[in-house]
């Protein structure tokens, strides 16, 4: 059945291991939930619908690669591209975010277009390496700033952006209002990438989980 459907190879890999590694690209790719309905409620949107709209969104384009492409991807809206619809297009072009939509609806049918032809391929072909490199680092790198300003490990300083000053913020008492956040981010961080670099299986998941723990520890304690 797993054959049929997903193009499952018993040879290439194990169910537990997919299970394993769908929770774990589902626990690492959720956060576009909440991300992405407040970038784009910056515009005006209702955020509510935002979310609605992000999860259908995200559930069908996953299913259609599962069970049209056979392909292990989860799908979401891109972060980077709704940065840029929400701050530039709408904050500084001055566009209203119905207008901007209505160029997102052509441009997807113009993609749509070019997809069927070899004329994207072509256009994706025409990218130097490095400038593919250059791009995709750059989305990992905004994607892990604005987690890093969510956890408040970033916060603004006099070079625009400084680190959460923990020392100043426990003699103020303050740590504990926001400070707990950006200690127990910095803690899944470390033992994420210890579990990594010692090649735990599932040290990612394990990380997200342990980190999840002890979060709801904190808030039921009050802390």
């Amino acid at each position: 059945m797993l054959e049929k459907l997903f193009g499952f190879d018993r040879k290439v890999t194990r169910v537990r291991t997919e299970i394993l590694a769908g929770i774990t690209t589902f626990l690492t790719m959720a956060y576009i939930l909440a991300v992405n309905p407040n970038i784009l409620s910056a515009t005006g949107m209702d955020k509510g619908a935002l979310f609605t709209t992000t999860v259908i969104a995200s559930a069908f384009t996953t299913l259609l690669m599962a069970f049209y492409a056979k392909l292990p991807f989860g799908l979401a809206p891109g972060m980077g591209l709704n940065a840029f619809f929400a701050y530039t297009v709408v904050g500084q072009m001055g566009y209203s975010w119905q207008v901007a939509l209505a160029a997102v609806f052509v441009e997807g049918i113009l993609f749509i277009v070019l997809s069927l032809t070899k004329v994207r391929e072509a256009l994706f072909n025409s990218i130097p390496p490095a400038l593919k490199f250059g791009i995709t680092s750059g989305i990992g790198l905004f994607i892990t700033f604005i987690g890093l300003q969510n956890s408040k490990i970033v916060v603004a300083g006099p070079t625009l952006v400084g680190l959460y000053p923990f020392k100043a913020a426990l003699a103020d008492g303050t740590f504990w209002s926001t400070g707990i956040g950006a200690l127990l981010a910095l803690i899944g961080i470390l033992l994420t990438a210890v579990m990594m670099t010692k090649k735990v299986p599932g040290g990612i998941l394990v990380g997200i989980l342990v980190t999840w723990g002890l979060g709801m520890i904190c808030e039921l304690t009050g802390i």
